[in-house]
């Protein structure tokens, strides 16, 4: 049976690309189009893995980033940020919550900047899929 990974992002192009990667080296695809489903796929599905865009409508990926590692029962999917965003940023996002009463959450699993390569992404999610 193939390892179920979950893809929350919002830009058809990026969700046409990833699925192909997915599909080509044999995992099953699940599409979310905001955080907010995304979330409530990852509580229904219990993916093996969980690629997340940053900026999104609805909830933003630093937010379900937030959730995820808060929920007991979601905190140790692995978590790659597929972004536009700088990783910095992404971080000093996550600190700055932090300093605002959320508790710290760890870094995720992975962080790769798009543009990416094929190859690369199905590399780093290799890593972390058993």
């Amino acid at each position: 049976m193939s390892k179920k990974i979950l893809t929350v992002d919002d830009d058809p192009d990026i969700i046409v690309f990833v699925k192909t990667v997915l599909e080509e080296n044999g995992y099953e695809p699940l599409i979310a189009r905001n955080g907010e489903s995304g979330l409530i796929m990852a509580r229904a599905e219990k993916p093996s893995l969980i690629l997340l865009d940053v900026l999104m409508p609805k909830q933003s990926g630093i937010r379900m980033y937030r959730e995820l590692k808060s929920d007991p029962e979601l905190k140790d999917i692995p978590v790659i940020i597929l972004s536009g965003i700088a990783k910095r940023t992404f971080l000093r996002s996550q600190e700055a919550l932090t300093e605002f009463g959320d508790e710290p959450v760890p870094d995720p699993s992975a962080y790769i900047e798009k543009p990416v390569d094929p190859g690369e992404l199905a590399e780093t999610i290799a890593r972390f899929v058993k």
